[in-house]
């Protein structure tokens, strides 16, 4: 080896140019192999990849023989959400433990099968004493989702069976995955705050009597309260983000990494990885900042030429983070509807007259219907565009009290249910790597001894 070269920040400048430099090619090469960049087609549907029972998510209606956009639906298992909702709100329980089985199993549970099943997730909350201290408060980060996964990863240590990937044992994983989320989140949270903003540590236990909702707010809350409303919007939410298909980015990771034949945690932390991205889960804060610049920029809320023209510039790089993106608008599959965000809209609207903020909640509604028509004067669009779950999803967790650090999180404590159904059914149908092509676009070259070589300009 050569003697050693100092690692300044302008070595690391230029050689971040000449890295971006021999990475980029000509965009037109996609087209000329008919490559689907991010697996979809020109209209934004995504390229078959595989096949699941677990859930389905539809946009588009083939009845009369042609594709045409059509009200969003989102299917758990074959059954309709907004069934599923309708039946156990009308029955006045909360959701959340009842699809996780539904989506696990494939059926609803009876009354027996349900009081079982809470039951033995409430049994699977604890967490030793030292695995707290040492695993997430004595190793706080300014990322709760890089403290989530890093925890994930940390409980293979606490697995006898760890390596196993028998059926019954990932099972056995994912309902103590399921059951834990909640408390490696807070928990992570709190160390966040003690070590980045000196408050001090407040640190309940959960309580197995308590839903996955309950035990949140409780955990979560200094005094422990909440109320009935409270908690059963939180649940739904819960409900409407467990599972979304197996084409969405994370649970497509969760197949890609199950199918090396890997352990569970490795699989679930390399879900939350992709899960923490601010073009998949972490869309909702965005979303919630946009709207909260917005009111800052804007004197009367009911003046729908501002809020379009603000809209407007947002969309051109002139306004918010300047990205051009019209955050919780537009979805990959749904261009009418998306069905949970109309379930949480109807019930963000009781909280919001519960909480005396029922101004802000008819600004949500303004820009909802304004957005669609400046983003179609715009730009030029292949389908309708309609208000997605991040656009109210945001709302509802700032009227809950909950801060943008665990909104993310929050998704994964939800999704998590998805992911898990996903493994299962990836080890009990698949049985290959998931490998897809690359075309490579590198021209040959010879390689040149090191005394012939020239000096990289950057």
């Amino acid at each position: 080896m050569g003697a050693d070269m100092p690692r300044t920040d302008a070595n690391l400048e230029r050689w971040s140019r000449i890295a971006a430099a021999s990475s980029g090619f000509d965009p037109a090469l996609f087209a000329k192999y008919d490559v689907k960049r991010g697996l979809r087609d020109e209209s934004g549907r995504g390229v078959v990849a595989g096949l699941t029972q677990v859930g389905d998510v539809i946009g588009y209606s083939t009845d009369t023989g042609t594709s045409h956009p059509a009200p969003g639906e989102l299917l758990y298992r074959g059954i309709e959400i907004t069934d599923i909702v309708e039946g156990f709100t009308a029955a006045g329980r909360q959701g959340f433990e009842e699809i996780a089985y539904l989506l696990l199993f494939g059926q609803l549970p009876d009354s027996a099968e349900l009081a079982e099943f809470e039951g033995t997730l409430g049994s699977y909350r604890k967490l030793p004493r030292s695995f707290v201290h040492h695993a997430i408060l004595d190793m706080p980060s300014n990322d709760v989702m890089n403290a989530l996964a890093r925890s994930v990863l940390s409980l293979y240590t606490l697995d006898k069976k760890a390596e196993d990937t028998s059926i019954s044992n990932v099972l056995r994983q994912s309902l103590h995955l399921i059951a834990k989320l909640p408390m490696l989140s807070v928990y992570a949270y709190q160390a966040y705050l003690d070590d980045v903003h000196g408050q001090s540590l407040v640190i309940h236990r959960p309580k197995p009597e308590l839903s996955t909702a309950e035990n949140f707010l409780h955990m979560l809350r200094p005094d422990s309260s909440f109320t009935e409303l409270e908690a059963m919007l939180l649940d739904l939410s819960l409900v409407v983000h467990a599972e979304h298909g197996g084409g969405n980015n994370s649970t497509f990771t969760t197949h890609v990494v199950t199918s090396t034949g890997t352990d569970t945690y490795s699989v679930i932390s390399a879900a939350l990885g992709s899960l923490k991205g601010p073009r998949h889960g972490g869309a909702n804060i965005k979303a919630i900042q946009m709207l909260e610049d917005l009111k800052g920029r804007i004197g009367d809320w009911h003046d729908e030429d501002a809020i379009d023209a603000y809209l407007t510039g947002v969309l051109n790089k002139e306004r918010f983070d300047k990205a051009g993106l019209i955050y919780g608008m537009g979805h990959p599959v749904y261009s009418i509807s998306d069905p949970r965000a109309l379930i949480l809209k109807h019930y963000a609207e009781m909280l919001a007259r519960e909480k005396g903020l029922t101004e802000e909640f008819e600004l949500y509604e303004r820009v909802e219907r304004i957005a669609p028509e400046t983003i179609a004067r715009v730009r030029t669009m292949h389908k309708g565009v309609s208000v997605n779950v991040d656009f109210y999803s945001g709302f509802v967790y700032r009227m809950l009290g909950i801060p943008e650090e665990l909104f993310t999180p929050l998704f994964a404590i939800s999704r998590v249910v998805g992911w898990a159904a996903h493994r299962i059914e990836e080890l009990a149908t698949g049985g290959k790597i998931i490998r897809p092509a690359y075309k490579a676009v590198a021209p040959r070259r010879e390689y040149v001894a090191m005394e012939g070589r020239e000096p990289v300009e950057g």
